[in-house]
């Protein structure tokens, strides 16, 4: 493998893949392996899906790209199906999750100078992950992430996650809060699921201070926990909302939303992209969306979900080593006793893509296209890899 003329910015595994078909991938030598990562969270219909190969297609033939200098009818037309089925108003269009949130973070803090506050500052959690610019970085809860790019944004006042009682004490203490900023779910913190109650009480909370909830759904939106967002279990509705990963399929998108005061913030000049919501994205999307909607994948989620988290409790029950199962829809993770980075190897070499992520967590983010004989593969190769892996350190 030749990356001279990378920057080695990525721990590559050591696998070229050239073809994908649904949950399925072949690389250079013709092997062929399950997607349980779906390129973490993005492929939520699979690998060449003909409804957004179609999409792609046809607008690339005809039109990719004008600017916002112009009127873009794909980017109105993506706008009305996602205020439909989420809740919002406007949308703001981008190239990535990274972006989403900066322009989260942007319209936060434009609301607050417009409330006479001088240093806005955003809640934000310990072990989160929003981005990698210096904003999102920021607001990040990962010293990992952030080390080597001090001096680091101001304006962010951390507290732990899924702890109602350390935002109230915030809001005891600081009267430069604008907006809380959470993930409704850690993704890469280690798919962490907080109590039914967080995001309820921190609506309440954000209500009484006349501050901005802002949830991040770059990970859990687009069908992945079972719903269309992940706030939707709740029935929390934000004031803004992001959006990327599965919403293109693959295609490079990103989406900031808001509602009510949120949604009159930006005016001409105050934000703006080349490339966000151009014909060619914006296409994919909507063939997502449709996609979703009508082969019913919002709600096979959350059924194969249920079955994968069953049949992982059922399988690892009593394995010593196995700290916690959980998981929310297709979302799922194993919770390790112990750093198991190496589990991710072992799995491709028998044909399984995973993740793990905080060091002891296998993550599980298969496609929403699933068949039921797929998603009990995958739960059986975890299980012998998860059980295999406890007894060496057992019998060490």
């Amino acid at each position: 493998m030749n990356n001279d003329h990378l920057m080695p910015t990525y721990a590559r595994l050591p696998v070229r893949f050239v073809r994908g078909e649904g949950v399925r991938l072949w690389d250079e030598d013709g092997h062929e392996y399950l997607d349980a990562l779906s390129g973490i969270a993005v492929c939520g219909l699979g690998h060449a899906h003909p409804a957004v190969t179609r999409a792609l297609c046809e607008q690339a033939g005809t039109l990719v790209h004008t600017s916002n200098l112009y009127d873009i009818p794909r980017q109105e037309a993506l706008a009305d199906r996602l205020a439909a089925v989420t809740g919002m108003e406007r949308a703001f269009f981008a190239n990535s999750g990274a972006e989403a949130n900066e322009a989260a973070i942007k319209l936060a803090r434009l609301h607050g100078h417009r409330r006479g506050i001088r240093k806005p500052a955003i809640i934000v959690t310990e072990g989160s992950f929003h981005g990698r610019t210096l904003a999102t970085l920021t607001a990040t809860g990962s010293r990992k992430v952030q080390a080597g790019f001090e001096p680091l944004v101001a304006g962010f006042v951390r507290v732990p996650f899924d702890d109602l009682e350390a935002v109230a004490n915030v809001a005891r203490n600081h009267d430069d809060v604008v907006a809380v900023l959470v993930e409704p779910v850690q993704g890469e913190g280690g798919v962490r699921v907080p109590d039914p109650g967080y995001l309820p009480g921190l609506r309440a909370l954000c209500d009484e201070q006349g501050w901005l909830l802002m949830l991040d759904e770059i990970q859990t939106g687009a069908g992945r926990t079972g719903r269309w967002l992940a706030c939707q279990h709740s029935g929390v509705l934000p004031d803004v909302l992001t959006l990327a990963k599965g919403l293109g399929n693959g295609v490079p998108i990103g989406a900031c939303l808001a509602r009510g005061e949120a949604a009159d913030v930006f005016a001409p000049g105050n934000h703006g992209s080349t490339f966000g919501g151009n014909p060619l994205a914006c296409a994919a999307a909507l063939a997502v969306l449709d996609t979703l909607d009508k082969d019913g994948l919002v709600a096979a989620a959350e059924r194969l979900g249920r079955r994968m988290l069953d049949g992982l409790r059922a399988a690892l029950a009593g394995v010593s080593g196995v700290n916690d199962i959980r998981g929310l829809g297709l979302m799922l993770a194993v919770e390790l006793d112990r750093p198991c980075g190496e589990l991710v190897m072992r799995a491709l070499e028998r044909g399984l893509l995973i993740n793990v992520t905080a060091e002891r967590v296998i993550r599980l983010l298969p496609p929403l296209i699933l068949a039921d004989a797929q998603a009990d593969r995958i739960v059986d190769e975890v299980a012998a890899l998860v059980r295999s892996f406890t007894s060496e350190g057992a019998a060490a």
